[in-house]
């Protein structure tokens, strides 16, 4: 299949300059993306909105930035792509993992023409980066396997991010050039100063054992709270969703709305007193939290992962400990100042910090001798 070239301009924009921008050498810079979803995502994608919004405010800096990302993304870059729509809105694909193969083919045969190349796809870019001379610069946006580990230690001296400290393995002893959160842009998450008459708790994110939602509803239940769900259930999820989700749901105090779209995401969380995060893993990051403080919602969270890294506990939301600890702090988050929760998303995670951070990250890499290593 041959390499289609797609040029198109975003219909969205995000006109709110957070923070200064600091001059930074023009580059030529390759973005990698994965493929299931389109950049940015329909609905749901950290991974592949993180990219979206990267790669625009690169371009708007005035560096040239290709994407290869699937063939209806759209991007103010430009458009690379081995196939011609997101991955897991085609039935056919099989075999994702091909198509994979073939965009790493595509970016590494084209390698000199950059002057740097960005893979948001984990190991999968390390054996091809290790080939050519351009280098490349992995953010690890998942988490570390018995298996994966054995990849990503065969190619430690490759250059790494990772997008909490949290997440980060020492043992594994990898090239780690600093530390970048996710950014969001904040413009598109209107403030809401107050909530709605009927208050709620809102719980947003895959219907999945590791995300919490069976936690979601214990502390619904515990506080005489009605609860909105939003979330897409994967294929590998239905029995999880079937056995222990649906059970619940009663359309009063238990609503499940679905995979939501980005405005009605925004609605949801905002109309809420407390948005829930009782995830059962070390989440890497959790979009999902900043959303919610950027619209004024503080955020419970279970002390995991990168938890304790985005929420400032006892500001904008609480980190807890236990299931009890979360229901007992429910009372406290309402009442919580909302600005100071969309203030610290301002400060901390906006599309202008997290390109500040990723350029440093670029020049330290292309200039490792004359560059202070930052973390």
């Amino acid at each position: 299949m041959g390499t289609a070239l797609v040029v198109r301009k975003l219909t969205w924009t995000c006109s709110l300059n957070l923070h200064t921008v600091y001059h930074c050498d023009f580059m030529k810079i390759a973005q990698i993306a994965p493929l299931w979803e389109r950049v940015p995502p329909f609905r749901y994608g950290g991974v592949e909105l993180v990219v979206a919004l990267l790669t625009d405010e690169l371009v708007r800096r005035g560096h040239e930035v290709t994407l290869f990302a699937s063939g209806d993304s759209l991007t103010s870059g430009r458009l690379k792509s081995v196939h011609g729509k997101a991955l897991r809105l085609d039935t056919n694909i099989k075999e994702p993992a091909h198509y994979e193969q073939m965009l790493l083919g595509e970016v590494y045969r084209h390698a000199d023409e950059f002057d740097i190349i960005h893979s948001h796809i984990g190991g999968s870019a390390l054996a091809c980066s290790s080939l050519v001379k351009t280098p490349t610069l992995h953010t690890l946006h998942g988490v570390f396997t018995s298996d994966n580990e054995k990849l990503f230690r065969a190619f430690a001296d490759q250059p790494y991010t990772s997008i909490t400290n949290a997440q980060r393995e020492p043992r594994l002893g990898l090239n780690y050039v600093r530390t970048v959160y996710n950014g969001i842009c904040v413009a598109d998450y209107p403030f809401q100063s107050v909530v709605g008459p009927t208050p709620y708790l809102a719980f947003v994110g895959r219907i999945s054992p590791e995300k919490g939602p069976a936690q979601a509803i214990a502390v619904a239940r515990a506080t005489g709270y009605p609860l909105r769900m939003a979330g897409k259930v994967d294929a590998v999820d239905q029995a999880f969703y079937q056995e222990q989700i649906k059970p619940e749901i009663d359309g009063e105090q238990i609503q499940y709305l679905g995979e939501v779209s980005h405005e009605e995401k925004v609605q949801l969380l905002a109309g809420a007193v407390a948005t829930l995060f009782p995830i059962t893993w070390r989440e890497p990051f959790g979009l999902v939290m900043i959303e919610s403080m950027a619209t004024g919602t503080p955020v419970l969270g279970m002390a995991l992962g990168s938890v304790p890294e985005v929420i400032e506990d006892g500001k904008t939301g609480f980190v807890c400990q236990s299931l009890t600890e979360m229901i007992q702090n429910v009372p406290a988050a309402a009442a919580l100042e909302r600005q100071r929760c969309r203030d610290w998303v301002v400060n901390h995670f906006s599309i202008s910090q997290m390109t500040n951070d990723y350029e440093a990250a670029y020049q330290q890499v292309l200039k490792p001798k004359t560059m202070v290593a930052l973390s």
